[in-house]
């Protein structure tokens, strides 16, 4: 499950975090840089605050790559007694002795490694940091006026930075001038946080953060705690965490949701000569999801169609496919994941194999849950959605 990270410059925005529902108190101070530093009254004033009801993190500073100068801060902010230190990395010759300078901090503290999308970021730094003792690495960018998370880091390449870290042993999160709409295209991914300052506050990320704003955020990312802060059932919540709907919920209807005409180049095909290659292959995908709310006013109450061009960025990326036919059941299959997802229709046609394109059109559906599931709370497995209609193509 996906935590929430907020940001805050002290006890009074501590306190708006806790209140909206963030997991992680984070000590940061916007003015000074995208790692500024709180000052260590600061930091030890807002952990006795806390007090144990949140986890807490501190960043060390936007420090040079110079192992004595991070070991000695970080294990000044470690001695304050926060959960999490989080110090930032940059692609130096320098790095990996850093890392190294670390390890007896790490020991005794739970070392976050932070890299940055819009400089030049070194994933091979990921064993080099298992090694000595991190518990963890985020994403973030550096220069907060050029752009968000996902102008420097494609969707298509989170998936290997998380699974990478993962391998190591390593939790990870996401950050850098997150907003609402990135949310749902992120949570797919699963991170274990994401990490939020602009978007919590009600104007520039240097002014204080919004209790309007903090909710809203909250409210897009399921919360593991389940401690039930809203009135009666939130089915978007119970909806990201898997749960079908019931009767109630199918009343409302659905909506089609649809992108037409999206061409990617794509390493598929069967023949020796498709291989080693890729060719124009065009995508349309429609899914009919079932509607929330009469009246969607944010991100809450839709489906992003970026989760579906996400979803196909990903699985071409993972390499050569030999069937169109496979190519469009994965991703009915990663569209069918969100469980408001009743229908997908998904044409995958190659463009530069005979005239106008080939290629294959298919239809899934999710399996209808028996009502005794859903009426007991009970979250119904995830099996594989059963075909309807699917109009099969010759091999291609």
């Amino acid at each position: 499950m996906t935590q929430m990270l907020a940001s805050v410059t002290g006890v009074q925005e501590a306190e708006i975090a806790i209140a909206g529902g963030a997991d992680i108190i984070d000590l940061k101070d916007p003015t000074a840089g995208a790692l500024g530093a709180v000052s260590i009254e600061g930091i030890v004033g807002t952990v006795a605050a806390v007090a144990g009801r949140r986890a807490t993190s501190a960043v060390c500073g936007d420090l040079p790559m110079q192992p004595e100068t991070l070991s000695a801060r970080a294990g000044e902010v470690a001695s304050t007694g926060v959960d999490f230190v989080k110090v930032g990395f940059f692609r130096t010759q320098q790095a990996v002795a850093c890392a190294a300078s670390l390890a007896s901090v790490a020991a005794r503290t739970k070392l976050i490694a932070v890299l940055f999308a819009d400089l030049e970021i070194d994933f091979d730094l990921l064993p080099v940091l298992a090694r000595h003792d991190f518990h963890g690495v985020m994403v973030d960018t550096a220069d907060k006026s050029r752009g968000r998370l996902l102008d420097h880091l494609p969707p298509e390449q989170i998936p290997s930075f998380v699974d990478r870290a993962r391998s190591h042993g390593l939790r990870t999160g996401l950050s850098g001038s997150l907003e609402e709409p990135d949310i749902p295209r992120l949570l797919p991914f699963e991170p274990d946080f994401l990490g939020f300052r602009g978007a919590l506050c009600s104007g520039a990320r240097t002014v204080s953060i919004d209790p309007k704003a903090v909710a809203r955020i909250r409210a897009l990312i399921p919360d593991e705690r389940g401690t039930g802060r809203s009135a009666g059932v939130d089915y978007r919540l119970l909806a990201a965490r898997g749960y079908s709907p019931d009767a109630a919920d199918a009343a409302l209807g659905t909506d089609r949701i649809f992108i037409r005409d999206f061409v990617l180049p794509v390493r598929i095909g069967a023949y020796s000569f498709e291989h080693g290659h890729t060719q124009k292959v065009r995508f349309d995908v429609s899914a009919d999801v079932l509607r929330l709310t009469e009246n969607p006013e944010d991100m809450r109450h839709v489906f992003s169609y970026d989760i579906i061009m996400d979803g196909i960025r990903a699985i071409v990326g993972r390499g050569h496919v030999e069937l169109s036919e496979t190519l469009a059941g994965q991703i009915a299959a990663r569209v069918l994941e969100d469980s408001r997802v009743m229908r997908v229709t998904v044409r995958v046609e190659k463009l530069e194999l005979g005239a106008g394109g080939v290629g294959v059109e298919i239809e899934r559906k999710r399996p209808r849950p028996r009502a005794s599931s859903v009426r007991t709370g009970q979250t119904p497995g995830r099996g594989p959605a059963e075909p309807a209609g699917g109009r099969q193509g010759g091999r291609s």
